[in-house]
This record gives structure tokens, C-alpha cells and sequence, in this order.
């Protein structure tokens, strides 16, 4: 028994420079948020005559006068760092008001401020221990976007928003003529955009019902290749009024949400525009909301330097820059921008046993985007596409899903050296860069390998033209 264990390796000695967790701020205010209202700690130094700092604890309104009140006590009590714990929306009228009234203000998730086990949990207490952790400096502040990208990000984020409405009122419509018996998304490849369903359903609101009639709207190729495959399946349907209104009434909704989605585009290009850190600079030098967009720019605008990312697209540049903003000192490395997004998995390791760590949930609109610029640069022949291809078909590598989040990684890597340094410029490795820097003996001691373990002799010999 005693045999079988494994003598354990004793590790050699490491020196690691550990955080200054010694009292850090004189005077810091620590907020328990709520809807209605929050509990202020502010903790002051020890008064004359005492050893023990004091804790100042008051219930303040969620109303912008009373926050702005606040913001003018702390101010002129000598506050030096403002603590909140990110409780669902509800923390933000607290950071814009304190912050314009020109307070440091830090915003920090509950994992950081959780109360711990065993002791009150009451919201006077809860706003007592955030303030003693942010005087220690215990506290990691998370990523809170300046107010020019935190506006850019409300555009965005209400694209994603009625996008996927949008693709809802279509997934209607697909049921809606599924229960007519009409069997048209069995022929064409989607409804949304396609010109030969449009007029198809059109014809048939207006009270079109012959097969052949309808089939003969095909359009492209669907009108050289399957127009009796469309005539079949639109026999037999049983279309009617009720039908017809419900259509009509979806692709309404439909148009307006198009319609609301070019408008929401106009005004991210335009307020991304407005900008001046996403300005680029022409080959003359000259600057401004137009300048970088030709290919001999001395700076290409923000926008545009992502957009040479296979993948990504000048949409979801500027939806990934809502997210992550222009200013990549936030993030000091390509990695932590990764991990912030949620890309990266946790270490878990406990004793000798190393288990597989899990993603964190991270920013989900960043990752979102990054993975779905991974699944696009998949089909493109690209450096990017390549790794994908090679992933992807990995034995044991997850599949595509992998592949994309560690495509995705790729892509948000690239992203924060483009943000990083505006000189710079994507350049693509091309498809054949894994095959050109392959190791060849290697990969030839390895068939060798599994050839003999098969009972073969194996002689390896260099073509003259491989050489």
C-alpha cells in the first residue's frame, strides 16, 4: 500500500510580491445599494483621544438631489475612495452623480464584497464591511466604461436587443405557416432576406392561392432550379384569412424593426465619429471624425483597424469598443482582457489533483461577439480560419464550440494590441502558416512510432523535391 504512493516533488521556494493590504485610505465611504434607498459608510480616523477609526452610517434616498447632497458631504469630508457593490442596475444613478461631482468611485462585484458566513447580515453591517475593505484596499475595482462609451454602449446594446427581436417575429412567421400546412421553409434556406419567400408570402396576404402562380415569383436561383420543388410545397396549403392577417401584421413589425435598426446604426457610426480617441490620422497628418479611413492612413480609425479582423466587420467593431472601450491601460495585458470577458478558464487545483477549470460568465455581450467573429472568420481562408478548421476537427478538442471560444480568444487578443497601440496594423499569417511551421522529424518519429507498434519495419527517407 505504502509502495504505491507516488513520493510527492517538494516544490521549490517561490517569492511572490503580495498586495499592501495595510491601511491604504484615511477616509473612504463604503454603499450598500438597494432600489429605494442605500445605507452610506463613511469611515473617519480615530477622533482626539481615541485608538479606534469611527464608522458614519445614514440612509440616503435613490433620488439624484439627496445622491447630490451626499456627493457634497463626502467631498467635504475628504473622502478619498467611494466603494458600491454592483447590485443589478440599481448602482448606477449612485456612480454617475458621484462621479460627475468628481469622486473616486469604485464599482465592485458581490464575490468582492460578500459578506462573510457567520456574521449580521443586515444592510447598516453590509455597508460598514465595504467601507473597512476599501480602506484596506482589499477591494478589486471592475471595468466601468467612461460616459462617452457607456452612451455608445446603450446604442449597441439595444441592436442586440431588437435584433434578436427581429429574429423572433421571423421564427413567428415560420411556425405561423407551418399551422397553414404550407411547407415553404422546407425549399428555401431561411425567410429572413430572402427575396422568392418575401414575395411569396406577400402574394398569398393578398389573396393569392395557386401553386404555380405563387412558385412562379422564384427568384435567382430558386427561380432556375426549384421552381417545381416551391409549387409542391405550396400545394395542399390551407392559408386563410386568420393566416393572412397575422402575416401581414408580423412583417410590420418586421419592416419597423429594420427600419429602427438602420437608424440605431447611423447614430453609433455618428456618435463613434464624435469621439476623438477613435480618430485616426491621414498619411498628411491631419486628424479628425473623417480622417484614417483610406488604406495609406498613418492611423487608421478605431473602427476600421478592427474591421481588417477576419470575422469581425466595421458592426461588431463598434460593438465590441462599446464594450471594452478605446483605452486598453484598463486592461494591462492581452490576457486579462480575455479573462474579463469570460474566455478564460478558472485554475482549480487542489493538492496534487489538477481539475479542468469553467469559463466565467465575464461580459457576455464582449464574448458573444468575439465567438460569433470566430464561427465568421471559420469560413474565410485566413490564418484565423485555418486555426478554427484545425481545431475544430481536433480528436477530443471539443468541436466547434471550442474552436470558437478559442478563436474568439484569438480575435480579442488581436483586438487589444490594435487598441494598444493605433500605429498598428492587422496582418494576416495566412492559411499555410501551421503547415510551414510544422516540425517535420517530429511528426515523423510519431508515424514511425505507430507504424512499428502495427509489426512494420519503417525506413524514412527525404524526397529530393521536399527537401
Amino acid at each position: 500500500m505504502a509502495a504505491r504512493k507516488q513520493k510527492q516533488k517538494r516544490m521549490s521556494a517561490q517569492v511572490v510580491e503580495d498586495e499592501d493590504y495595510q491601511l491604504r485610505y484615511e477616509v473612504v465611504a463604503g454603499i450598500d445599494v438597494a432600489k429605494e434607498s442605500a445605507v452610506v459608510c463613511v469611515r473617519m480616523p480615530p477622533a482626539a483621544g481615541r485608538k479606534h477609526r469611527t464608522s458614519h452610517l445614514q440612509a440616503v434616498p435613490a433620488m439624484v438631489p439627496a445622491i447630490g447632497e451626499l456627493a457634497a458631504e463626502l467631498k467635504a469630508a475628504g473622502v478619498q475612495m467611494v466603494s458600491m457593490e454592483a447590485t443589478s442596475d440599481y448602482w448606477r444613478v449612485w456612480f454617475a452623480v458621484l462621479e460627475e461631482a468628481g469622486l473616486a468611485v469604485q464599482l465592485v462585484s458581490s464575490s468582492q464584497a460578500r459578506n462573510l458566513p457567520g456574521r449580521p447580515k443586515t444592510d447598516k453591517e453590509d455597508a460598514r464591511w465595504i467601507a473597512r475593505l476599501t480602506e484596506m484596499g482589499m477591494l478589486r475595482s471592475s471595468f466601468v466604461p467612461p460616459p462617452e462609451i457607456r452612451a455608445l454602449r446603450v446604442y449597441t446594446r439595444h441592436i442586440w436587443d431588437l435584433t434578436a427581436d427581429r429574429t423572433r417575429y421571423w421564427q413567428r412567421l415560420e411556425k405561423l405557416l407551418e399551422d397553414a400546412l404550407c411547407k415553404l421553409t422546407s425549399v428555401v434556406s431561411r425567410l429572413a432576406g430572402h427575396q422568392t419567400a418575401r414575395a411569396v408570402i406577400e402574394a398569398m396576404i393578398a389573396g393569392e392561392r395557386d401553386p404555380r402562380a405563387l412558385a412562379a415569383l422564384g427568384q435567382g436561383r430558386m427561380r432556375n432550379d426549384r421552381l417545381p420543388a416551391l409549387a409542391e410545397a405550396l400545394s395542399g396549403m390551407r392559408f386563410g384569412p386568420q393566416h393572412a392577417h397575422a402575416a401581414a401584421s408580423l412583417l410590420r413589425a418586421i419592416d419597423l424593426l429594420e427600419a429602427e435598426l438602420r437608424d440605431l446604426q447611423e447614430r453609433v457610426t455618428a456618435h463613434l465619429a464624435a469621439i476623438p480617441a477613435s480618430w485616426g490620422v491621414d498619411a498628411d497628418g491631419v486628424t479628425g471624425p473623417e480622417a484614417g479611413r483610406a488604406g495609406d492612413a498613418a492611423v487608421l480609425a478605431a473602427a476600421d483597424r478592427l474591421d481588417e479582423i477576419p470575422g469581425l466587420g466595421r458592426e461588431a467593431a463598434a460593438a465590441l469598443i462599446a464594450e471594452i472601450g478605446l483605452d486598453m491601460s484598463r486592461f494591462p495585458t492581452p490576457q486579462a482582457l480575455v479573462s474579463w470577458a469570460g474566455l478564460t478558464p478558472t485554475a482549480r487545483q487542489s493538492g496534487p489533483v489538477k481539475g479542468r477549470g469553467k469559463k466565467g460568465r465575464g461580459n457576455t455581450y464582449a464574448k458573444r461577439i468575439a465567438v460569433l467573429a470566430a464561427y465568421a472568420a471559420a469560413n474565410t481562408d485566413t490564418f484565423l480560419g485555418e486555426r478554427f478548421r484545425r481545431l475544430a476537427v481536433r480528436p477530443g478538442g471539443g468541436g466547434r464550440k471550442k474552436a470558437g471560444c478559442a478563436v474568439g480568444r484569438s480575435i480579442l487578443v488581436i483586438v487589444w494590441h490594435l487598441l494598444n497601440d493605433p500605429a498598428a496594423r492587422y496582418r494576416d499569417l495566412g492559411p499555410d502558416w501551421h503547415a510551414t511551421h510544422t516540425d517535420r522529424s517530429r511528426k515523423a518519429r510519431n508515424a514511425r512510432r505507430q507504424l512499428e507498434a502495427l509489426g512494420y519495419d519503417v525506413i524514412i527517407t527525404l524526397r529530393e523535391d521536399a527537401a
